[in-house]
């Protein structure tokens, strides 16, 4: 280590963000620094709602004169021997970078420190995901510079989040030591977050030990992570992080039939002892680890052990006790040990891929927001389609040089954007296209009087302005093939949940309040019906797989009362409370969907708390952009697959 990278070119201040209940907890902390740099920053206002919020601007703004870097802890954590030398030997380390000492095994960055411990990394780049902010550093100008940020856009959210929003918007790196240097407390939440579970490190070392500023900080391209028991995966995707069952990504690879004969091969005794229902999440997810770790030499017995043991209850704090998750660890471990080493042997045999099947028709996604478009036609090369979104290069008006070669286009109505569908059908034309799906909306229907709406309405032009607007463009759209000799199905699509929900959505305006602490106001005759991306693309693979029939389609995953609906949010986001509001002119009309079970078979069959809670997380962290680290920093993607054309 060179001099610039000495410990004595660091000046370390630092503050313990506290309340007057953990105030012999905060004191402990900051005692433990030999130097008497750390202050303890008091809640101002402890009889109010308990919230990060009201300590994190003191404690971020009381830098030191002096000081090159910033250290601000929180008071439920233990730290370990030698922790604050280990903190100043890692600012020298990466003295322009935010760094977190701290990654919970219930994280998705909890599964960055998973790799990472496997693969010998003693730095990891995080996802985009709220920022650790158990143990954070930050260079003295950033940390000084945090306050006027949260005062202008704190707006009520998680403090993890404000800060992560910060230092995006300053495109401020954050890694993350690996092992952790400070543990999770089991002390209950002042802040509200009891619900979240049992809340412990990847993995901790109760010793921290030296930082060397030439060991590499990757950042993984493909991070499996096991969280609220559902196998996913994120995948970097140029700037883009997509997030996806750990299924989808493996089928893409060509390495699910492998992950599913070596999990029947291991027997059903293998997973004895596990929490019920969690077997195929768990071995998914430490397969997944094995294929993306294979050209890595074999990872330290120990550490694999350590890191898998805490997969299971990191993967189930929030569904079950603390005790239920402690007598499952051994049976976990074994368990993600022989999946990890299969994923292992499978990444590292080009073999044991499963090819692809040639591809079904090619599908043009146009109109619509450009990501919500780019996710489902990945949703449909998934399904066997050649697949891309086709928005050329003027406002998303693709030419029929885009849609060559194109038989089938799904257009996503946007009735706001003048012309877009009218240039969208002019390119299909000259292209020669069979087939054009336009995917329009349930506010269609706004205004009717009708308790149950079919598809045989409206019978004339709505009045309500709204509806007419999705109306004139099912008119247009019914009309030009009739013209022109191509075949055109309409499908009436319910609010749409999960990641890219139009931010005008009921869905999208209760998550905010929700997150901002502000109550929902709900009308007891509001229903609302919703439609889950990954049903919208089954239903539109279910369309496209048979012959044109139906001129109308309603297509919806389930329906719900204003109450309903909000308790389901409530539980993947932030509880908050909510209000009654009388509204007796509201729309109270649900969609008839039978038509498309009786004539397709179609049945949705997504899990929608799955898809909430990803609208919740895609809402709360990955709407204020990212940063970014030098092209050398990310690892390769082991399973890069053939990837869709989006």
């Amino acid at each position: 280590m060179d001099a610039s990278n000495e410990p004595s070119q660091v000046r370390l201040s630092g503050a313990v963000m506290s309340h007057p209940k953990r105030a012999e907890e905060a004191r402990r902390i900051a005692d433990a620094d030999p130097l008497g740099r750390i202050r303890v920053i008091t809640d101002p206002e402890p009889s109010g709602r308990p919230t990060a919020l009201r300590v994190a601007p003191l404690s971020w703004s009381c830098v030191a004169p002096d000081a090159t870097h910033h250290l601000v802890l929180q008071d439920d954590v233990v730290l370990a021997e030698g922790f604050y030398e280990h903190a100043e030997r890692a600012a020298a380390a990466a003295p322009g970078e935010a760094i977190a000492l701290y990654a919970g095994w219930d994280s998705r960055n909890g599964a960055v420190a998973r790799l990472a411990a496997l693969v010998g990394a003693p730095w990891a780049y995080t996802l985009q995901e709220h920022v650790p902010c158990q143990a954070l550093i930050l260079p003295a100008g950033t940390a000084r510079g945090y306050e006027a940020f949260q005062q202008e856009h704190g707006g009520g959210w998680p403090y993890d989040v404000v800060v992560q929003r910060y230092l995006n918007a300053i495109g401020m790196p954050v890694r993350f030591c690996t092992p952790s240097t400070v543990q999770h407390d089991d002390l209950p939440s002042l802040a509200g977050n009891t619900y979240h579970g049992f809340r412990q490190a990847t993995l901790f070392t109760g010793e921290a030990g030296p930082v060397d500023a030439g060991e590499p900080c990757p950042r993984f391209p493909v991070v499996p992570f096991y969280q609220y028991g559902e196998a996913r995966c994120a995948v970097l995707r140029g700037t883009e992080w997509e997030y996806l069952e750990t299924e989808r990504q493996l089928a893409r690879t060509g390495l699910l039939d492998a992950c599913l004969a070596a999990l029947a091969a291991a027997g059903p005794d293998a997973a004895a002892g596990l929490l019920d229902g969690s077997g195929r999440a768990v071995w998914l997810t430490a397969f997944a680890i094995g294929v993306v770790t294979a050209d890595r030499p074999e990872p330290d017995p120990r550490i694999a052990a350590a890191v898998l043991e805490s997969l299971g209850t990191g993967g189930l704090c929030q569904e079950y006790t603390v005790a239920e998750l402690l007598a499952v660890v051994p049976a976990v471990r074994d368990f993600a040990l022989t999946a990890l080493a299969a994923g292992r042997r499978a990444g590292a045999d080009p073999a044991v891929r499963t090819p692809r099947p040639a591809p079904l028709a090619r599908v043009a996604v146009t109109g619509g927001d450009p990501d919500f478009a780019r996710q489902l036609a990945r949703l449909l090369a998934d399904a066997g389609h050649d697949a891309g979104h086709d928005g050329g290069h003027d406002a998303g008006r693709p030419s029929a040089g885009d849609l060559d070669g194109v038989r089938y286009v799904v257009h996503l109505g946007r009735p706001e954007d003048e012309g877009l569908l009218a240039d969208v059908l002019a390119a299909a034309a000259k292209a020669g296209v069979e087939r054009v799906v336009y995917a329009g909306s349930s506010a269609v229907y706004r205004g009717s009087r009708e308790r149950t709406v079919t598809e045989e309405l409206p019978a004339a032009a709505p009045a309500d302005p709204v509806a007419l607007a999705w109306w004139r463009e099912e008119q247009a759209v019914l009309a030009w093939g009739a013209d022109h000799g191509v075949p055109v199905q309409v499908l009436r699509l319910a609010d749409p949940v999960g990641r890219y929900a139009p931010e005008d959505s009921p869905l999208v305006r209760w998550v905010n309040l929700a997150w901002t602490r502000r109550p929902l106001a709900l009308n007891p005759l509001g229903r609302h019906q919703v439609l889950d991306h990954r049903d919208l693309a089954d239903a539109l693979r279910a369309v496209l797989a048979a012959p044109p029939a139906q001129p109308v389609l309603n297509v919806a995953s389930a329906a719900f009362d204003e109450q309903e609906l909000a308790g389901f949010l409530a539980d993947v986001s932030r509880r908050t409370p909510w209000e009654w509001v009388q509204d007796p002119t509201v729309d109270r009309w649900t969609m008839a969907t039978g038509l498309i079970g009786a004539e397709l078979h179609w049945q949705p069959s997504a899990e929608l708390r799955e898809s909430m809670r990803a609208l919740a997380q895609w809402w709360a962290c990955d709407i204020h952009g990212d940063y970014t680290v030098a092209a050398d920093r990310t690892v390769p993607a082991v399973t890069a697959g053939p990837e869709a054309r989006a």
